[in-house]
């Protein structure tokens, strides 16, 4: 059986890293389109890089949940698992999964705007920091931004191709191209699963559904795969 699981937003909000969507999300506290988007950073890249620096600083005085430690395992102990995350952070990767696909990008590596080089980022990243590849000052977070096109698409349909068991996890449904995964698992005739806190918006397509905190529920299926081996 080959697994391809999306994780969103949902699976690190118990880490303590804030959802966007929630009645308490980031949409709350900040307008996404200033610190989100080409054109807020073109008008204002101070701002945009004080967000993300303080988004750094928050994620790394989080932990991984019991959530990511329980893919870890299924990783380790099946390594055709795939894992798509449209999260930021690296608490995937703190949890024991080598190999994330970071669709929406990392929070720990920079971009240069003006040549496309790609470097890990500082502990603070600044406006005039010039690329060390052009020295163009050009740097800005390595993420995809609302209006910009995710990364690792290809691989991400071609390992759904050869899925036989698609899982999201923590996700809103409400963000495309990864809120059509289900769809396209389903043209595919894979079996699909969603682990939610509550049903997303296009969680009416999955074949079942399992719903409470991801710390609990994702632990438990991991144990039910494994030990079903």
């Amino acid at each position: 059986m080959s697994i391809v699981i999306l994780t969103g937003a949902g699976i690190s909000a118990e880490s303590g890293l804030g959802t966007f969507r929630d009645e308490d999300g980031l949409w709350t506290k900040y307008d996404l389109n200033e610190v989100a988007t080409p054109e807020g950073f073109a008008r204002n890249p101070a701002l945009v890089q004080d967000f993300y620096n303080a988004r750094r600083a928050n994620c790394r005085g989080a932990s991984p949940n019991a959530a990511h430690h329980a893919l870890g395992r299924l990783v380790a102990a099946r390594p055709d698992t795939v894992v798509v995350t449209q999260n930021v952070d690296d608490l995937h990767e703190r949890g024991g999964v080598t190999d994330v696909i970071h669709m929406h990008g990392e929070l720990f590596r920079a971009l240069c705007a003006a040549c496309d080089h790609r470097w890990d980022a500082p502990e603070e990243m600044s406006v005039s920091a010039p690329c060390p590849a052009c020295g163009a000052p050009a740097t800005r977070p390595d993420v995809v931004w609302f209006g910009e096109m995710p990364y690792h698409m290809e691989r991400i349909f071609d390992a759904l191709e050869r899925a036989t068991l698609f899982v999201a996890i923590g996700t809103s449904g409400s963000v495309y191209p990864a809120a059509g995964f289900v769809g396209e698992a389903r043209a595919n005739r894979v079996e699909t699963l969603e682990l939610n806190l509550e049903p997303s918006d296009v969680g009416g397509q999955f074949d079942a559904g399992r719903y409470g905190p991801a710390s609990e529920i994702v632990p438990l299926w991991v144990d039910e795969v494994l030990g079903a081996r």
